[in-house]
């Protein structure tokens, strides 16, 4: 027998096996969870480290922290679980056609006719409206910027269509954090956000491009494009550029930001940068295109890797 032969009823093929949506979730409710990835939790984590750094790097620069702070950390997480839901929702309403086509994921809720098109949108609606809710709770220059964060969420699906980069596009949309959480901190968008920001963007070619050469030969008969099908053979010295890009970047902007601190705190600081790449040349030396479940277990270890500048920058703040 094989491993899936007693998963439950209508589990998506990616999912974390023993998930809890899985073994506790009520039947009625597993379809719509599984919509919002809640069973894969690994995309919440990757949306939400951006915001973490985002509001560490302004507490560092600040040097100081308050109980707003704990809410700040604690919306963003609450919202990045939403709105990654809303826009995995949306996403797969419009690649519902190329999902069936794909092995990895026709088991998804709509190509595996658990839900409509039509229950799938209300679901995206009502996620995104209780994620405004707790958006409203910042500030002014916040808000404005988690509203423009919806433009590139729902560009994002359509770009495999039209660019071999829509890892650029998920990377826009991804760390779109980094930038609100920082304005939620200081009241306005400063240049070390705009910076980490960037970096951000890199992390994500890295990451995004790893998981991605999991479906390059059921994307390339359907015709959908990425940077794993782009770069081929070349992947690996492109994850190069993409890690030297991310170390580089978060380096510079917590420079920016954490300069006028003591040497300690800024060297501190920097070892969290440093500490990532070293993360992310681990994931290189253990790259292997054909393998589905090398590539899958790479791109989840994106979690531990953000982690760690986190536990630097909270270091840093104590000195």
């Amino acid at each position: 027998m094989t491993e899936n032969s007693h998963a439950p009823v209508g589990q998506v093929a990616d999912a974390v096996r023993g998930n809890w949506v899985d073994r506790l979730a009520p039947a009625w409710s597993r379809p719509y969870l599984r919509l919002s990835r809640a069973d894969r939790p690994i995309g919440t984590w990757l949306l939400l480290l951006p915001c973490w750094w985002g509001l560490a790097l302004a507490i560092l620069q600040d040097g100081r922290a308050g109980l707003g702070d704990v809410w700040i950390a604690l919306g963003c997480a609450f919202g990045a679980f939403l709105m990654r839901g809303a826009g995995c929702t949306w996403n797969d309403i419009t690649d519902r056609d190329f999902d069936a086509q794909v092995a990895r994921t026709r088991s998804r809720p709509i190509p595996a006719g658990q839900v409509s098109a039509r229950g799938a949108a209300a679901w995206m609606v009502a996620q995104a409206l209780v994620a405004f809710a707790i958006l409203l709770t910042f500030n002014g220059a916040a808000i404005a910027l988690g509203i423009v964060a919806l433009v590139p969420v729902a560009v994002y699906p359509f770009a495999k269509r039209f660019t071999w980069w829509p890892q650029v596009f998920l990377g826009i949309a991804f760390n779109w954090g980094a930038l609100l959480a920082w304005t939620a901190h200081t009241g306005a968008l400063g240049l070390p956000a705009i910076v980490l920001y960037a970096a951000g963007l890199c992390w994500t070619l890295f990451y995004d491009t790893i998981y991605a050469h999991q479906d390059t030969e059921d994307d390339a008969l359907i015709g959908v494009k990425s940077t794993a099908r782009l770069f081929g053979a070349a992947t690996p010295r492109w994850l190069r550029a993409f890690l030297a890009g991310t170390v580089l970047l978060m380096g510079l902007a917590i420079l920016l930001a954490v300069g006028q601190r003591s040497v300690l705190s800024l060297v501190v600081a920097l070892g969290g940068a440093w500490a990532l790449g070293w993360h992310l040349a681990w994931q290189l030396t253990r790259f292997d295109a054909g393998d589905g479940a090398v590539l899958l277990r790479l791109f989840r270890s994106n979690r531990d890797a953000g982690l760690i500048p986190l536990l630097f920058f909270a270091v840093a703040a104590l000195l």
